[in-house]
């Protein structure tokens, strides 16, 4: 899956964000957007139990690999039907490479890493980090995009969750789900930098960049698996494999991207990040109705908190509160 939505809303500058939020906090979202925010956390909760199923038998290095390569090749068929042109001045090639590496290559290897051990349900939980990533990213590394009260309260809850459900892990000395959830983590991180880095994409057709990026994280990943893995041994004849990896990579990144900018475009940003906090849910829900996923006690203490931080920095809740209290 991929968290494209803090690389469209965390660019903006704050006037740009105060006219948007007065814009789109005022209109509520049509029937058809509502319908394709849930068909979008849908899909990228699906992703979480593609990934699962596909981790029991194949490799992560060749799974990854086939996601972004036939991905990129959807969206190069949907870009000549579309007669989208393709730029090649050296300056674009060199930022879609470095942004298939943070965007694609690196995030979907460790998830994928980490669910050898642990389920779809946890990852998803322990994915729902990446904005909390990019918050602090930016913070750092952009000029108009810096803590305020609620943010740091939401990291500080954030990091809490995670600490809640990887901690209790060590503790009960399941070494290996600590370490797969550190994997996943860490393909947070790879996003948080991304969504810092693909600021320079701005104005740039999304569509394009997609495919772009897609393209560079095949171009590298081919040596890798070829070096690390073995991936002529994966067994083709299975429907079910099959079947999850088109999945995977035709709906869940191709069709998902452009799902995403649709809505994006009919939506707004601000309810867009509704999918932040129904991917989780979607995907809970898939691996417990699919799968026999169980969560513990701890974990779902977790993903309460992280809940909660992901609430603060939306900031929704927070202003509507407000706003009903300074109205009395």
């Amino acid at each position: 899956m991929e968290w494209p939505l803090s690389r469209h809303y965390f660019w903006r500058s704050d006037q740009e964000k105060k006219t948007s939020m007065n814009t789109q906090s005022s209109t509520s979202m049509s029937t058809k957007d509502w319908l394709m925010v849930i068909t979008l956390a849908a899909i990228w909760g699906g992703s979480f139990l593609l990934g699962r199923v596909l981790m029991l038998e194949w490799p992560p290095l060749t799974t990854a690999f086939l996601r972004v390569f036939l991905a990129a090749i959807a969206l190069w068929i949907f870009l000549a039907a579309t007669r989208r042109k393709f730029p090649l001045e050296g300056g674009f090639i060199v930022a879609i490479v470095i942004m298939g590496l943070v965007n694609n290559a690196i995030p979907f290897s460790l998830i994928l890493i980490g669910q050898q051990e642990i389920g779809s349900s946890l990852a998803s939980v322990v994915n729902a980090m990446t904005p909390i990533w990019t918050l602090v990213i930016a913070n750092f590394f952009t000029t108009d995009e810096k803590f305020s009260a609620n943010k740091i309260l939401g990291i500080v809850f954030g990091f809490a969750g995670v600490t809640t459900m990887m901690g209790a892990d060590i503790l009960n000395g399941l070494a290996a789900s600590a370490w797969a959830q550190a994997a996943v983590l860490g393909a947070t991180i790879s996003y948080g930098v991304a969504g810092v880095f693909g600021k320079r994409f701005r104005g740039r057709d999304p569509v394009v960049v997609s495919t772009g990026q897609l393209t560079a994280s095949s171009v590298l990943m081919l040596p890798v698996i070829l070096m690390m893995e073995n991936p002529f041994s994966i067994q083709l004849s299975g429907f079910t494999n099959v079947l999850s990896i088109l999945a995977l990579a035709v709906v869940c990144t191709s069709f998902a991207y452009i799902l995403f900018f649709k809505v994006l475009a009919s939506a707004g940003a601000v309810n867009l990040s509704l999918v932040t906090f129904l991917v989780p849910v979607t995907a809970i829900l898939l691996g417990i109705l699919l799968l026999g996923e169980t969560l513990t006690g701890s974990q779902l203490t977790g993903i309460s908190l992280i809940a909660m931080g992901l609430t603060l920095i939306d900031g929704r809740f927070h202003r509507h509160i407000l706003a009903r209290f300074n109205t009395k």
